[in-house]
């Protein structure tokens, strides 16, 4: 019997695109709640809807666990969780079902829930949790199970419907936290790692781990939703995350590594440090992350490859200065070659996160992006639409235009919400061409452990 069940709704084999990569990483956002909880007394049970299908599952390992609270706390530093994707927001409306016909108290917590509060409390969840809420789950579970008399109403970071009126009420919001190094590692322990390994072993042939260096992202992308941090940025120590990088590797069989962080190392000082510490401890391991153009100098670069790195993902988004301005992307068009030119003098693969369809982007702009794209020759690419989520003034802008379906069904959907220059299959044709023609140029493999990482 378990106080707390925890679980999240991305389940990977409800995404087509996610089944093909076979890249499936445990749930680091729900990992460090349970980390927190078993650190503040509380035995915890988890469900892992990454591998194992909560329409098959989950109601077996409630049933198991008997839990006085089930928490669907999603990984926030997944972006496949933050991309807010229908068949997800089923699922977990499926298990606030299950979980409220065991009797146990429902908590929810993500990106969506965040979106959506109200949905999700039509639906019987007891509790939203909104912004960053390990502290607010913490509070609310000794309220709920009698470790505190504090009144809910009192513990800040919460929706909830008042019983007497039925009306949603929301308590003030939680300051963020700033010392990262507070939380415990995530509960790893909880996840059946072997399947993980299983999976990559057998698609790719060597095992990745995530982890992060931070919290958020400073900059202020009119079309990026930050439902959970802001724009608040808070960074751990460079010795906690070396300890971190050698942990997943000597411990937990590691060979390569990924930093979920939003945005990965913002302070050149930060990164210089960081590299240190990996160096003295001795913790190197392939990983990739990712960054933005403008932060990719020389010196960077350099200490970004004594740490490890292999891999660096920047959003480009448009080879048009006056898409990236209309974006307020903040960098200029002609720092991406630089950015380009520095990692690969160092050794690192250098992706693009490219994005069309922005309200204006004409076909003189396509033209410009996909003749950078000639010019620079990424390692890699990724291609999406703009997608409008609630809290961007993107979305403000284009929300009368958006119809019945406002959120993807999966990472692949790739519909035109809005009303765009072209048409949804237009961008489906362009996504594919671009795609073909990376692949064509980019013929390099990167060797992990005796294996190679291929492009896809």
């Amino acid at each position: 019997m378990a106080d707390v069940l925890l679980t999240h709704s991305y389940h990977l084999y409800y995404d087509r695109k996610q089944v093909r990569k076979m890249q499936p990483y445990p749930p680091l956002g729900t990992l460090y709640a349970a980390a927190l909880l078993r650190q503040e007394g509380w035995s915890v049970a988890l469900f892992d809807s990454m591998l194992d299908d909560p329409a098959e599952g989950f109601a077996g390992t409630l049933d198991e666990a008997r839990p006085k609270v089930v928490a669907i706390y999603e990984d926030n530093f997944n972006f496949l969780s933050k991309m807010c994707l229908r068949r997800m927001r089923q699922a977990a409306f499926s298990m606030i079902d299950v979980a409220r016909a065991a009797g146990a108290t429902v908590i929810v917590h993500g990106s969506d829930a965040s979106d959506r509060c109200a949905d999700y409390l039509q639906r019987g969840a007891d509790y939203v949790l909104l912004g960053e809420a390990e502290w607010t789950l913490i509070e609310l579970v000794e309220s709920l199970l009698g470790k505190s008399d504090r009144p809910i109403e009192a513990i800040p970071g919460l929706a909830y419907r008042d019983r007497r009126t039925e009306s949603a009420v929301r308590t003030p919001p939680r300051p963020l936290m700033r010392d990262l190094d507070r939380l415990p590692f995530p509960s790893r322990d909880l996840v059946d790692l072997p399947r993980y390994r299983d999976a990559w072993i057998g698609a790719h042939g060597y095992f990745s781990l995530n982890l992060v260096a931070s919290r958020g992202c400073p900059y202020r992308c009119n079309w990026c939703a930050k439902p959970i941090y802001g724009d608040s940025f808070h960074v751990r120590s460079p010795h906690a995350v070396a300890a971190e990088m050698r942990q997943l590797r000597d411990d937990y069989g590691a060979d390569f590594l990924w930093f979920a962080d939003d945005l990965f190392g913002v302070s050149r000082r930060w990164v210089r440090e960081f590299a240190e510490q990996v160096e003295e401890r001795g913790a190197a391991t392939p990983f990739k992350m990712q960054s933005r153009v403008d932060l990719m100098d020389n010196e960077t670069a350099s200490d970004l490859r004594r740490a490890g790195c292999v891999e660096v993902w920047m959003g480009v988004e448009s080879g048009s200065q006056r898409i990236l301005d209309a974006m307020d992307k903040g960098i200029r068009v002609e720092q991406i070659p630089r950015a380009r030119e520095a990692l690969k003098a160092c050794g690192i693969r250098a992706c693009f996160f490219l994005q069309f369809g922005y309200p204006g982007e004409d076909w003189s702009d396509i033209q410009k992006t996909i003749q950078l794209v000639r010019d620079t020759r990424p390692d890699d690419i990724g291609v999406s639409v703009s997608y409008p989520l609630p809290g961007t003034r993107f979305y403000e802008r284009v929300r009368e235009q958006l119809g019945e379906k406002t959120n993807w069904e999966d990472s692949e959907d790739l519909s035109m919400m809005f009303q765009g220059a072209y048409s949804t299959e237009f961008y489906r044709a362009l996504h594919d061409a671009l795609h073909a023609e990376v692949k064509g140029f980019t013929s390099g493999t990167l060797r992990i452990a005796n294996c190679e990482l291929r492009m896809e």
